[in-house]
Parts: structure tokens; C-alpha cells; sequence
């Protein structure tokens, strides 16, 4: 049996409902108002149920009425963003984008480029801290469209990669940390004797990474680069940050440069697959290429 609630029936009793009359709602849908009433007379009938009480001056809703109006207005509204939905997507647009984004890099330099796209397109945008080898797989296996990231020896033939910046990292540690009363080179075999910081590899699949941690070097892992910096600050051991967000903390004293070592530059990549190029996969490429600049995230 065909649904008589259709989506023309929500209509008339939201424009009913918002414009406080019959008469009122056919002058809004250039509709005869004995038009309305019939259409309406016949949905309660087809319902077997009383939508309006018609008992006083004025026909008002009853309790199911109400019910079928807020309802409706829900499914009004879905409809609505499913058009909208599929117009953006027959016109180019993707529906969701994931930028996924190796966790040194602060995710507020993301921010002006959502705002942006904001603008121009309903595309909902998903921020994924990914690290090490977690970043590369992410891209391989569609967890992400877009990938921020340092730059590796061999990039997969499948992706396109393009350098749009360059960090330096820096050895720090807690102000008090013991590392600080040594003198002299801080080499290999000098380096194994201190706890470092690490940040535990996201792949799932791929072969995990580490860098700047030596086989027998004690470690402390943690899952982000928040609780690294926070490791760092609490004295649990040494580590890289990048150098923008160590002067912060050197600023504020709370770390310090280990000297005897040296600042190590890394080149930023933005890559993606060739493959599955929307309308917003191409602009964040480009608005990414054109005003990438890191900033500080604490």
C-alpha cells in the first residue's frame, strides 16, 4: 500500500503550522485553500487518525498531529540535505575529506584552510594525526585523501608528493635533567645511555618505524606529541621537537637545548593518490601549496 505521508503532505503542515492558517499556508504554496483542506481531510482518512481538532473557532493540532509535523519537519530537513548532498556530489564536490597530518606537525595550521573551504563547499573535513609509517600507510590503504608529512627516501608510484615547507628538530630536555652535566659530543654511544621520548608508529599494517631512538637505547612511548612535550617537560627523559615549539618552552623554562648536538632539517611533503581527484581533493592541494606556513601549536 502506497504511503499517503508524503513528502507534499509535510509541506502543508509545516507551512500550516508557520503561517497559523489554512488560507494563509495556500497563499504561501500558491494553493486554493479548499485545495489544502481536502488534501488534508483525505490524509486523516487515508491515517485513520485526527490531525487537526476542529471542535473550537480555530482548527488546531491535535497531540498525533503535532507528532506528525515535528517528525515530518525531520524528515523534511534530511531530504533537503540529501538534494544538496547529491547536487554537490554530481557537481565534483566529495561529501567527507580526510587530511591526514604526521602528529609534529601542529594541526592549527589546518585551521584557515577549513574556514576557507567552508566557504565554497559542505565538504566535511576529518584532521587525522597519523606517525612515522602510519602516515604513508594511511594514504596507501584510503584512511586519508591528503597526507602532510616529513619527506621519505622513496615514494610509492601510485602518489604524487610535493614539498611545500621544511622543519628543524632539535634535541631538548627538562631544564634539571641530568643530560645537562655531561660534556662533550652527544654521540651514539654517549646518547644510549639516556631514556628517550618516543611517539608510538599509527600503521597497522605496514612495517612500524622509529627514528632517533637507538636499539638499546632505554625508551618511554607515548601516543601523541602532546604527552611527548609533557614527557619531555617532567624530566622522564630526552627528545626531538621542532624547533619552533622547543623555543616556546626554552622561553618559558621549562626546557633546554642539549648541547652538543646538532639541528636536524626535514623537508614537508603534501602527497596523495593520483586517483579520485574532486573538486575539494584539488583545491586543499592547492590552497595547501600556496600558503603553507607552520605555526605554533601550544
Amino acid at each position: 500500500m502506497q504511503n499517503p505521508l508524503t513528502l507534499e503532505a509535510l509541506h502543508i503542515l509545516d507551512a500550516i503550522d508557520r503561517r497559523g492558517s489554512f488560507a494563509s499556508a495556500a497563499k504561501e504554496l500558491d494553493r486554493a485553500p479548499s485545495s489544502l483542506t481536502y488534501q488534508i481531510q483525505k490524509l486523516e482518512q487515508d491515517l485513520d487518525l485526527m490531525i487537526f481538532d476542529r471542535s473550537g473557532h480555530k482548527a488546531a493540532f491535535t497531540e498525533v498531529g503535532r507528532l506528525i509535523l515535528e517528525q515530518g519537519r525531520l524528515i523534511l530537513g534530511a531530504s533537503h540535505d540529501l538534494v544538496d548532498k547529491a547536487s554537490a556530489l554530481a557537481n565534483g564536490w566529495e561529501l567527507e575529506l580526510t587530511i591526514a597530518f604526521d602528529g609534529i606537525i601542529p594541526v592549527n595550521n589546518f585551521f584557515p584552510l577549513v574556514s576557507k573551504l567552508e566557504e565554497i563547499s559542505s565538504t566535511k573535513l576529518k584532521l587525522q594525526e597519523e606517525i612515522l609509517a602510519g602516515c604513508w600507510e594511511a594514504l596507501a590503504v584510503e584512511r586519508a585523501d591528503l597526507l602532510i608529512c616529513p619527506k621519505v627516501g622513496m615514494i610509492p608510484q601510485d602518489l604524487k608528493a610535493q614539498v611545500i615547507g621544511s622543519m628543524s628538530m632539535v634535541w631538548v630536555a627538562s631544564n634539571d635533567h641530568y643530560i645537562h652535566r655531561r660534556v662533550g659530543e652527544l654521540n651514539d654511544q654517549e646518547r644510549q645511555k639516556y631514556k628517550v621520548i618516543a611517539i608510538a608508529d599509527t600503521a597497522l599494517e605496514h612495517p612500524i618505524q622509529t627514528v632517533n631512538v637507538l636499539d638499546k637505547q632505554p625508551r618511554l612511548t607515548v601516543t601523541n606529541f602532546h604527552a611527548k612535550v609533557d614527557a619531555l617537560i617532567a624530566g622522564l627523559g630526552i627528545g626531538t621537537l621542532p624547533k619552533q615549539v622547543a623555543n616556546t618552552f626554552i622561553e618559558q623554562g621549562k626546557l633546554s637545548l642539549i648541547d652538543g648536538t646538532d639541528e636536524q632539517d626535514i623537508e614537508i611533503v603534501l602527497a596523495w593518490k593520483r586517483n579520485n581527484m574532486g573538486n575539494s581533493k584539488n583545491w586543499c592541494i592547492q590552497y595547501l601549496t600556496q600558503h603553507w606556513n607552520l605555526v605554533n601549536p601550544l
